[in-house]
């Protein structure tokens, strides 16, 4: 990884906006990204994600500081896509083409696509080479679509929504591929999503966003020593000022209660403590 020799970080967005119009989608971003996490960036439609994704991709113009191995990546975006990959919607393949048609033409365009790895990774797969990309199934389409990009090497790969739609065989195929012949490498993922479930067991790090801010970051590894979930049958009311849910959900038979750091013992004599989902945690903090 030459271009990360003095172990900087991969990402450095300091004070990021961005505005269209009247509407502000980024307001005042700071995020960095080191090399081998996997970073879930989760929020809702429109909360700003695909927006700062285009920043970090060299697609839009901003206010503030955004560095991708050391570069802007607006003014030097050829030269950035040489260490950054990126997988959005499966349309952008070439239906027209033949799978092996298509690896040769990435092989002429990118200097980094390796060729014989795509082949490779393509042989664990039902696709075949004289296969026409038009008659594969969605879920197959984004199999190729990771094959090729996984046979780039490059060191930061950018996802957005990579798994919008497809069955759970689908997506569990994909995350251990992801996990496997990528993030192994010590590289760097960054994944975008609404959906929370898919992705929570593969992410080392996440960050939330909501209406163009950030509202939360933390290494997945500090999830249970800072946040529980009380799961109570009981008309429970907290008389200490230091025990107070951030969020409360009244369920048919049930309560959920979700507290940041206030230790699960202080909690067991009123029900049920789990380790809250980062779909809870989201909710949690975004209501």
């Amino acid at each position: 990884m030459s271009e990360n020799q003095s172990n900087q970080p991969f990402v450095t967005i300091n004070g990021l906006s961005k505005k269209y119009g009247n509407k502000e989608a980024l307001r005042d971003i700071n995020l960095t990204i080191g090399e081998g996490e996997i970073v879930g960036l989760i929020g809702p439609n429109g909360a700003g994600k695909s927006t700062l994704l285009k920043a970090i991709m060299g697609l839009i113009t901003y206010s503030g500081n955004l560095s991708i191995f050391g570069q802007d990546p607006f003014r030097n975006r050829t030269r950035l896509l040489e260490h950054l990959s990126y997988i959005a919607d499966v349309a952008s393949l070439p239906g027209w083409m033949k799978v092996n048609d298509m690896f040769h033409f990435v092989a002429d365009t990118h200097p980094k696509f390796e060729i014989q790895r795509a082949k490779s990774l393509l042989s664990d797969t039902p696709i075949r080479l004289e296969d026409k990309i038009e008659s594969l199934s969605k879920g197959m389409k984004t199999r190729l679509h990771l094959v090729t990009i996984l046979a780039i090497n490059t060191d930061f790969l950018v996802l957005d929504e990579p798994t919008l739609g497809l069955d759970v065989l689908v997506r569990r195929d994909f995350q251990d591929r992801l996990v496997q012949d990528y993030y192994n490498q010590k590289r760097s993922i960054l994944i975008t999503t609404h959906q929370v479930d898919e992705i929570e067991s593969i992410l080392t790090r996440v960050v939330f966003i909501k209406e163009g801010r950030i509202t939360l970051d933390f290494k997945m590894a500090d999830l249970k020593s800072r946040y529980c979930k009380l799961v109570t049958t009981q008309n429970v009311v907290f008389s200490d000022p230091g025990i107070q849910p951030i969020y409360q959900r009244s369920l048919p038979d049930s309560t959920e209660l979700i507290f940041a750091d206030v230790s699960a013992d202080k909690l067991s004599q009123y029900g049920e403590v789990k380790v809250p989902s980062l779909e809870d945690l989201f909710v949690a903090t975004n209501s």
